[in-house]
């Protein structure tokens, strides 16, 4: 499972240095002279002696910056400003005016200019505020299409990935993104647990918040305990400052907790009273601090075992499982295998600056039949390396990993009945592994006992 990252900036935002601009001014010279003046400084400009005519140029064109006299006759900078602003909302309007008045300024920014000049003008000084302007306009440009990356990113329909299993996985994302739910991802190791816990934060109210991840398993006891609650002056040799933990730092955003299983006891009450009781105590700290964080907690173990076997405790297990989403392994959706393969290779031959066209079918059929204890993240991985290696316009056998050896399970003749019994055999297998006694498993595959025994028979089941 994965997405597209996030891109180069479109190039109209890369090349916002220079501008269209349009310069609105009754009095001739002042007019042409700022023309050539910013003509110089590279930008395309174009000019109006009134109103009427820059508005008719408006609608004509797009112009990243107007200059505007206040004092125009007909129609005035303002009745301008507000005219234009309805052609075009994303165009930056300096008013200029000899009649610099607190009350004009007030105004002006009252109806939408950005900013406003001083005549008599100062042609470093037009230059310098028309590029702290476009650097302005590029930021917010830069964010605008930032979060559009981001959000498209984390759309859980942009996720590669269309088999059954995951269009139920998608389905709950839409369900639990809208609340504040606790929610429990459970997977085997690179299957998209991070990925996931994106997707549902991105797809909340709350996605313009932080979103924190924090690997339980990378960070020993008493620092994850730092760095999830934080520490007062003095708690210990070296704690100069206050300092807050990530619970206090996500603020009403989403807290990641991968690999919760490898938690400590200490910290799991601790983390118990966050989620039940929404405070906290810092390290040293006398009294708790509220705290309003959104938990999104992954394993790849089965906790209810841990529970049982008394590593994790029973009443986090249940706080943190509101909501639990499982995240099946590659071999369990082998169909979505040539969607990812043909997004994972696009993105690998994008960096290498490789011309290859594809993967061939033989190495297909193997890519297909792998057992990818690895998930994605090992798809990926292999990938890689035959972008690197290949020499050709496909991807061959000789190009994979020499030890992706096919998985015995996994049968991919195109006869549908030879399918069919291989499928049987694996399936009736496997229900036999977990229900010996055979009553027991006729009742399970839904057979009658003598047809279980005649199945065991045709298909050489030992």
């Amino acid at each position: 499972m994965t997405t597209a990252p996030v891109c180069n900036l479109p190039k109209a935002i890369e090349s916002s240095q220079t501008a269209r601009i349009l310069i609105v001014e009754d009095e001739p010279l002042i007019r042409s002279t700022l023309a050539e003046f910013l003509e110089q400084e590279g930008h395309a400009v174009e000019v109006a002696p009134d109103g009427e005519t820059a508005l008719h140029l408006a609608e004509q064109h797009h112009f990243d910056v107007v200059l505007c006299d206040l004092q125009l006759p007909g129609m005035d900078g303002v009745g301008v400003l507000e005219r234009l602003l309805r052609i075009s909302p994303d165009t930056i309007v300096v008013l200029v005016t000899a009649y610099g008045t607190v009350e004009s300024a007030v105004e002006a920014f009252k109806r939408g200019a950005h900013d406003y000049l001083m005549k008599p003008l100062l042609l470093d000084e037009v230059a310098a505020k028309i590029r702290h302007l476009l650097a302005y306009r590029r930021l917010h440009l830069e964010n605008q299409w930032l979060r559009r990356e981001l959000h498209q990113q984390f759309d859980f329909r942009s996720i590669v990935g269309s088999s059954v299993a995951m269009r139920q996985v998608f389905e709950l994302v839409r369900k639990v993104a809208g609340s504040r739910t606790t929610v429990l991802l459970i997977g085997e190791s690179g299957t998209g647990k991070e990925l996931i816990a994106r997707a549902i934060h991105h797809n909340s109210p709350e996605r313009d918040e932080r979103f924190i991840a924090v690997n339980c398993a990378a960070i020993p006891e008493d620092l994850l305990e730092n760095q999830l609650f934080g520490h007062r002056k003095g708690a210990y040799t070296g704690a100069d400052r206050d300092v807050e933990g990530v619970f206090q730092h996500v603020g009403r955003g989403t807290l990641f907790l991968d690999e919760i299983a490898e938690m400590k006891p200490g910290t799991q009450a601790k983390l118990l009273r966050a989620i039940e009781q929404k405070e906290i105590l810092p390290v040293g700290a006398s009294a708790p601090v509220q705290v309003q964080a959104r938990i999104i907690a992954a394993t790849n173990k089965d906790l209810a075992r841990e529970v049982a076997e008394g590593r994790f405790r029973e009443d986090l297990y249940y706080r943190l499982n509101v909501v639990s989403i499982h995240l099946p392994p590659l071999r369990e959706r082998r169909e979505d295998i040539p969607e990812l393969v043909e997004f994972l290779l696009a993105r690998h031959v994008r960096n290498q600056g490789k011309k290859i066209r594809g993967v061939d079918h033989a190495a297909m059929q193997i890519l297909l039949s792998a057992p990818w204890r690895g998930n994605v993240r090992e798809l990926d991985n292999a990938l890689q390396r035959a972008v690197i290696l290949s020499d050709g316009p496909l991807i061959t056998p000789a190009d994979l990993p020499p030890d992706l050896a096919p998985d015995p399970d996994v049968c991919l003749t195109d006869d549908l009945r030879t399918a069919v019994s291989h499928f049987e055999k694996r399936h009736i297998e496997r229900v036999l592994r977990t229900s010996p006694d055979k009553k027991e498993a006729a009742r399970r595959l839904g057979l009658a006992l003598s047809s279980l025994y005649r199945k065991i028979e045709e298909l050489g089941i030992r």
